[in-house]
């Protein structure tokens, strides 16, 4: 089973809508993944592991 959330739209992105997911990696790290929304099939636009001193606790939200 894949556990993402679906932290963040950006409808107006382009050259088609983008989100941010949440995910965690096989060695249960959390993952952010930036993908597009082109209909019937996605893109992944790009992944990163999540930065502690710039993301809270959750990973969820950015910190000030």
């Amino acid at each position: 089973m894949i556990d993402i959330e679906d932290l963040k739209q950006y409808p107006d992105d382009y050259p088609f809508p983008s989100c941010l997911v949440l995910g965690k990696s096989i060695m249960n790290k959390p993952i952010h993944v930036v993908m597009s929304d082109e209909g019937c099939s996605s893109r992944i636009i790009t992944a990163y592991y999540p930065d502690n001193n710039k993301w809270d606790k959750d990973f969820k939200c950015r910190k000030e």
